[in-house]
């Protein structure tokens, strides 16, 4: 979730929120934590997804917050809901609708959700029809977690990074993002399922500073410990992020980045993770040839920091993207049938292959 979203007056707000996991309770999570004046809720809804804005018929269930119906979230802060009864499958879609009964500030949101919002005036949380919506967006406003009570999930794994992994050129509405095939992977292991994934990934988001586009986030030295390990159950932490560190030649202090800059930034948040037992995965960085991040400076440093990911031993782990979607017969560059179009985001098919590439055996438990 990032600052500086749009503000609402009088509204419901319909999201949707997808599920790794199955379940037969939810827990929610609304955040104000970027907005700098008190939220006032009026009332909140789950729903299971019939298709678009429409719920499915008999699955509206109130949500209520320390029991209750409305309530306000001071600025800063966030708040977890009491937990709902409602079953939910494995890659299942919820319908959250959330109804603001007076004017807001600018909101907490998430601006590239890859899915459909839906606005309506005044209180349609209770509809299951999607009549009264209309003014759709691709983003998630106050929404920041979706909790599924497993009964045989015993963790969760944090996908956490920039564009690449929040989803960016993924089919809208789909879920093909490659956190979401990792999940559908781990769903279609034998046995009862052991982990659920969330997605922390935020376009353009940078390791080491913040972007000067408000809706790409504080730098993830700076979200990591809320973003990451502060989910629910998390075990362990995919990082996979850096691109647009080395692309903006963005070091510390507003000096140009070197690849010690970058292994300085991962070994702090190895650091913050370790002191919560939590393991850090570490994923190389995709090439970029093509794209306007180029130069051979910035393809220097990323080998570097590749070279320092795989043989380094800062990580619990590594997964090779680099490897996986990179062209055999010009390295410097993703492979043609992986490439969405810009030379550094993968298509669906790309998505795929990289979750592919993950051994499923570097996750705990």
């Amino acid at each position: 979730m990032t600052t500086a979203g749009p503000a609402f007056d009088e509204q419901t707000i319909r999201m949707v929120a997808h599920s790794s996991v199955a379940g037969s309770d939810i827990r929610i999570t609304l955040s104000n934590r970027y907005s700098d004046t008190p939220l006032n809720v009026g009332a909140v809804t789950v729903a299971a997804q019939q298709s678009g804005g429409q719920a499915r018929p008999g699955t509206t269930r109130t949500v209520t917050f320390g029991h209750q119906g409305g309530f306000t979230i001071p600025a800063g802060g966030e708040s977890v809901s009491d937990t709902v009864p409602i079953t939910v499958g494995t890659g299942e879609n919820l319908l959250v609708s959330l109804y603001v009964p007076g004017a807001t500030g600018a909101s907490t949101w998430h601006s590239d959700a890859f899915d459909t919002t839906y606005t309506a005036s005044g209180d349609h949380t209770g509809d299951e029809g999607a009549a009264a919506f209309g003014s759709p967006t691709t983003s998630w406003y106050y929404l920041s977690g979706l909790d599924v009570v497993s009964p045989t999930a015993k963790g969760t794994v944090v996908a956490f990074g920039d564009s690449i992994t929040d989803g960016y050129h993924s089919s809208t509405g789909t879920y093909t993002g490659w956190p979401d095939f990792l999940g559908r992977r781990l769903g279609a292991e034998p046995g009862p399922q052991r982990l659920g994934v969330v997605d922390a990934g935020i376009g353009g988001n940078r390791v080491l500073t913040d972007v000067p586009n408000l809706w790409q986030g504080v730098s993830a030295l700076k979200r990591f410990g809320h973003d990451a390990l502060g989910q629910p159950g998390v075990k362990d932490v995919i990082l996979f992020e850096g691109i647009n560190d080395i692309g903006n030649n963005a070091g510390p202090n507003g000096a140009p980045l070197t690849a010690a800059d970058l292994e300085d930034g991962y070994r702090t948040l190895i650091k913050a993770a370790r002191a919560k037992h939590v393991r850090v995965i570490g994923a190389t960085l995709m090439p970029d040839e093509g794209n306007g991040y180029y130069t051979p400076a910035a393809e220097a440093i990323r080998q570097d920091v590749n070279q320092w990911i795989r043989t380094g031993g800062a990580f619990d782990g590594v997964i090779d993207f680099d490897r996986a979607m990179r062209d055999p017969a010009h390295p410097t560059a993703l492979y043609p049938d992986y490439d969405a179009g810009d030379h550094i985001h993968p298509n669906d098919a790309g998505m795929q292959v990289m979750a592919d590439a993950i051994d499923l055996r570097l996750l705990h438990p």
